[in-house]
């Protein structure tokens, strides 16, 4: 069973890039080298920073947390990487989600 994860990394801006993974140290390579396969936007707004990470057990509730987090203010975002609680965004599905408060946690 594949595990998916979804991230939030700070760049060099100040702003916040949200992403989602099945592998999660090749895609911080990506985003944090710069490489041709790092999202447009990482490669324009240089990533500083893994802020957050969690797990989602299949792609499509992986993909409903990216698209939620990813319609947050910034305001949210932080409060979000601060408390790690995906209720408030979820509801019932975030139970299946585990936060990793850093990459080194994985």
């Amino acid at each position: 069973m594949t595990m998916y994860y979804i991230y939030i990394i700070k760049c060099s801006d100040d702003s916040l890039y949200t992403g989602i993974t099945n592998d999660l140290h090749r895609r911080m390579a990506e985003h944090f080298g710069r490489t041709k396969k790092c999202a447009k936007y990482t490669r324009s707004h240089k990533a500083v920073s893994p802020e957050a990470v969690w797990t989602a057990p299949d792609r499509s509730l992986a993909s409903r947390l990216e698209y939620a987090v990813k319609h947050l203010s910034k305001k949210e975002k932080l409060k979000l990487i601060s408390s790690g609680d995906l209720s408030d965004i979820m509801g019932e599905a975030a139970v299946n989600y585990k936060k990793y408060d850093r990459l080194s946690d994985e």
